[in-house]
């Protein structure tokens, strides 16, 4: 017998307060403009929590989008894997806070901290369970509110991130066939946090931007490699890269890495900007609610943030 994991279900959900540049920089006061912001980072607008918004309710709806794309009712879920960098509280989890939101009964709920490499790491941890037969089905969750740990004076981060969450259902077949996650590829450099990281518990955000970018382009490119060997497929074979949704001078560098058209990436930063652990799962449930991803499609997800970490896995939906 063969047992994978399948991805049954995505969903995604973004609080309804939504800011573009010119009134994010009218709103704090800050010396910097539309154009500024587009070209250094693709970034037109971002959704920012509200006062009742968490990261427990931002994630329970996106967890619930997904649950019902899936057609599963929540006391099939054996466990919830959420990633987050910005949790409701030090404990109980914010997985655990979802459980109770949603109403399962039963299995286990913890966080992953990854920071933008949260998703991947979480994914591979559901499907890592799934696998030694520990459960059967697993939601996997990012959700962030980046907002709360902003500095808001500091034009070259705070313009940068937006808040919300995303889902996916992971559930174990039997006899998948080619489809289901194929793979996963994790990494850290501990030796490379100075570059981004949070001060304390609460902030502020620092992150030494042009630095960032050059580790992202090498170590993305290397594990995008390492993932098509360990499958031994080729660049050609893949149909859809959804990247993390960080700079769109790095996502477009990707793409043509991989050889791939422009309206073969997945896109979100323009209207999400970075949502950390959240983009990946996002931009997923974007491109497979709208039908861009079909059955049968080889996917490739990607993301790098602070530890360093960043990671890859190559998904057959």
């Amino acid at each position: 017998m063969s047992l994978r994991s399948v991805i049954a279900g995505c969903g995604g959900h973004l609080p309804s307060n939504v800011l573009d540049n010119a009134a994010l920089a009218a709103k704090f006061g800050l010396d910097t403009s539309d154009e500024w912001i587009r070209e250094r980072s693709g970034i037109c607008q971002r959704h920012l929590a509200g006062p009742d918004d968490t990261a427990t309710s931002l994630g329970a709806e996106a967890a619930r989008r997904a649950l019902a794309q899936a057609g599963i009712d929540p006391s099939e879920v054996d466990g919830i894997i959420c990633a987050t960098s910005t949790p409701d509280n030090a404990f109980p989890s914010t997985g655990a806070h979802i459980q109770a939101a949603l109403g399962v009964k039963k299995g286990f709920a913890f966080d992953v901290s990854a920071a933008c490499t949260g998703f991947i790491y979480a994914l591979s941890v559901g499907d890592a369970m799934i696998r030694a037969g520990q459960a059967r089905c697993v939601l996997v969750i990012g959700a962030e509110v980046y907002s709360r740990i902003l500095d808001w004076s500091d034009r070259s981060t705070c313009v940068l991130f937006g808040d919300g969450a995303g889902a996916v259902v992971l559930r174990a077949e039997d006899e998948p066939g080619d489809r289901g996650v194929l793979s996963t590829h994790l990494h850290a450099d501990g030796s490379q946090a100075g570059i981004l990281y949070v001060e304390g518990t609460t902030g502020p955000l620092k992150m030494a931007g042009n630095l960032v970018f050059r580790q992202a382009v090498n170590k993305l490119s290397a594990v995008v490699d390492e993932a098509l060997a360990a499958n031994k497929v080729e660049k050609a074979d893949v149909k859809w890269l959804v990247p993390h949704q960080a700079n769109i001078r790095i996502i477009d560098a990707m793409g043509r890495k991989l050889g791939l058209s422009p309206d073969r990436v997945v896109k979100t930063v323009d209207r999400h900007a970075n949502t950390s652990a959240a983009s990946v799962p996002l931009a997923l449930a974007e491109a497979v609610g709208d039908g861009r991803i079909r059955p049968g499609d080889l996917v490739l997800l990607e993301a790098i943030g602070g530890g360093l970490t960043w990671g890859a896995a190559l998904v057959r939906f």
